[in-house]
């Protein structure tokens, strides 16, 4: 059966850093609770959950509008927790296939591939999104086209901000939890930037070798 559907993929920007660090247990508990999170946003939001892919979880609903709500909310209570690393999101409408609860073809895989190309904290739309976004009021900065793993021609992407910025909430740089910075159980000052760290696992990992986790570092 062919239908139109809005897909969006999000997931947990870091997970495998925090994983390397934390271990597979608490990688574990953590994407139950996402989880979770994200079948309460589903619900609210009127739109299917429709499986979770490692950290990652899928959602498809009837209209972009919808699918939108659904993850601004996912945004919005996982910003609220403080343990969690900022999920980022990839958003397309177009058709699909439904198949027995599933749905396949080029706007699931497009969704997917926008997904793959958001930042930490950062959701991206297609152009078929781009009224239910200035409906909802909120802002969209162009990207410009960009060219993405087996897609043909060039695809223009916009950011959009889900959420207002917490100014007393702190990235750890090495498992990329998010944290209160009350909570940091250390802060180290490294040229000239001050960090803080959830752990002291993950202080030692970041004074033995800081410019493996320092943004726009070569390895």
């Amino acid at each position: 059966m062919t239908t139109d559907r809005t897909i969006a993929f999000v997931d947990l920007a870091g997970f495998t850093a925090l994983t390397d660090v934390h271990g597979d247990e608490a990688a574990a508990d953590l994407v139950d609770d996402f989880t979770e999170i994200a079948t309460i946003a589903a619900s609210f939001a009127g739109v299917e959950l429709v499986k979770t892919i490692g950290d990652a979880v899928m959602f498809a609903a009837v209209g972009p509008d919808r699918g939108l709500d659904a993850v601004r909310r996912l945004f919005h209570e996982t910003f609220e927790h403080a343990g969690f690393p900022e999920p980022r999101a990839g958003i397309h409408h177009g058709p699909v296939v439904e198949r027995r609860g599933d749905y396949f073809g080029a706007t699931v895989n497009l969704a997917a591939r926008v997904a793959s190309r958001a930042g930490s904290g950062q959701a991206l739309i297609t152009a078929t999104v781009l009224d239910a976004v200035t409906a909802a009021d909120l802002d969209a900065v162009s990207l410009g086209p960009h060219r993405l793993r087996n897609v043909l021609d060039p695809v223009e992407l916009w950011a959009i901000e889900l959420c207002a910025t917490h100014i007393d909430i702190s990235v750890d740089p090495v498992c990329r939890m998010r944290l209160s910075c009350q909570a940091a159980v250390a802060r180290v000052r490294y040229e000239g930037m001050e960090h803080r760290f959830c752990s002291l696992e993950c202080v030692a990992a970041f004074t033995s070798d800081p410019h493996r986790y320092l943004p726009g570092d070569p390895t």
